[in-house]
């Protein structure tokens, strides 16, 4: 490639991702792009993550090292946890404040390095590496693996922390559109902050220091949320944001899981239904339904009389109800553990997507022209609902709330009705799909953005005259 440099001379970028599904994916198909570039890059991680790197070593073994050090223990986390999935959402803050520890092992192998990195590119909840940083006299740059409207919202949260009002209503009157949110909507990593907890002073600290990073990078695309990228460069007062996604688009490969006879059986079985016929029902890999809100689901399903495929949890409390996969068999699937949801998404039977709308999912959405039916639950999920139903038209509200057991005859209605007709939502997912590819294309935003980034850190190893 033209910006390709010899390993010798190489710009030297250290990448620390955050240990969890929704996070670190998103950040190795960035470092595989930045090797592309021809940046020489470390990257810092814990042994039992190690694994989640194969596929960057093979690909270029003398570009890509690894900095493998132990993850520091914390009395909060079970021995031997080292990623969010092994342990769900409440695990973030004790995550968040062992990683935070590595700090002297970091700056002291950095200090001995022949040829250390020039800049810390770091997930958005790895905030604590802005201080190390500083100590080290580099550039940091967040990562964001989440929408750039989450991070208005959180900034605003966190500046006015011990300002809110005591109503049940947030206004966030100076962002794009005034969005608002009750309590139980806000962010659960806002919610859940505890004034007296050391963990959770540790993760504040780091968000608030996201704002003093050299540079912001976000998995998002400028047709998407413009006004918001705009927005955090008018708040930062520097130029430094880029939007570089969605990456997933631009990955090293796709993140295939050897589930292969479940793989063949549920594609094999959509070749047989007829185009955007079929309604996917998954909720990420962390949230469990409870027992009424599975019978709900099921019963919702059953009426809406529409073709399906279900990811239930292989987790003992996740049954479906007696007879259900029975009486459906002739028109629905229930797949139990993992499913190939990107090739599902892609595959023209399907007509929607029911998800909790993590920000993940919903690139897959975007990128296979799928409409959402919304179920948020927790996280950024009320978030990233909100823009795709109210701002960009991509999805309907199906219901909300992560104890919600929604009325059985309405979801079906809903279900029935927005898989059954040609609604403006679908239209807006295969319009929006167009302009997450056109993103990423040559002279796309997304790829005009990857390129003034590695333009910026090239120049950070150029050396001073």
């Amino acid at each position: 490639m033209t910006d390709t440099v010899t390993a010798a001379s190489a710009t030297h970028i250290l990448v620390f991702p955050y240990p969890a599904q929704g996070h670190m994916p998103a950040l190795l198909d960035l470092t595989h792009q930045l090797a592309l570039r021809g940046l020489k890059i470390t990257v810092l991680i814990t042994p039992k993550n190690l694994p989640a790197l194969t596929p960057l070593l093979s690909t270029y073994p003398t570009s890509i090292d690894p900095l493998v050090l132990p993850f520091p223990p914390h009395p909060k986390l079970p021995l031997g946890v080292e990623n969010i999935k092994d342990i769900g959402n409440s695990g973030n803050a004790p995550v968040t404040a062992a990683l935070s520890k590595l700090k002297g092992e970091v700056i002291q192998w950095f200090r001995s390095h022949p040829s250390p990195p020039q800049a810390i590119i770091s997930d958005f909840f790895l905030g604590c590496t802005q201080d190390w940083a500083t100590q080290l006299n580099i550039p940091r740059i967040a990562f964001f693996t989440s929408s750039a409207f989450l991070t208005c919202i959180l900034t605003h949260l966190w500046q006015d922390l011990g300002k809110q009002n005591i109503s049940n209503n947030f206004e966030f009157s100076d962002l794009p559109s005034s969005p608002s949110f009750t309590l139980d909507q806000l962010p659960s990593i806002f919610r859940k902050f505890r004034e007296d907890d050391p963990d959770w002073e540790i993760v504040k600290a780091g968000l608030h220091a996201n704002s003093k990073s050299w540079g912001n990078v976000f998995n998002s695309f400028y047709d998407l949320e413009g006004e918001y990228i705009n927005h955090i460069k008018k708040e930062l007062g520097h130029d430094r944001v880029y939007s570089v996604g969605p990456l997933s688009l631009i990955g090293l490969s796709k993140r295939v899981n050897p589930g292969f006879n479940t793989r063949y059986d549920v594609l094999n079985w959509l070749d047989t239904c007829p185009s955007d016929s079929v309604l996917y029902v998954c909720f990420g890999s962390q949230k469990l339904l409870t027992e009424p809100q599975i019978r709900a689901l099921a019963l919702g399903l059953e009426q809406s009389k529409t073709r399906f495929i279900w990811v239930v949890k292989s987790a003992s409390s996740q049954k479906v109800p007696d007879g259900f996969e029975e009486r459906v068999s002739n028109r629905g699937m229930v797949l139990r553990g993992w499913a190939p949801q990107v090739e599902i998404l892609n595959h023209k039977a399907v007509g929607g997507f029911m998800s909790h709308c993590g920000w993940n999912s919903v690139l897959e959405s975007v990128i296979a022209g799928v409409m959402i039916l919304a179920w948020p639950m927790e996280a950024d999920q009320f978030q990233n609902a909100k823009q795709l139903v109210d701002y960009a038209g991509l999805a309907i509200q199906l219901c909300q709330g992560e104890h919600m057991v929604p009325n059985s005859d309405s979801l079906g209605q809903i279900i029935y009705e927005s898989i059954g007709q040609q609604i403006p939502q679908k239209a807006g997912a295969r319009a929006m799909r167009e302009k997450a590819l056109e993103a990423v294309r040559t002279g796309g935003s997304s790829a005009v953005g990857l390129d003034e980034l590695v333009r910026e850190l090239n120049q950070l190893g150029v050396p001073k005259p």
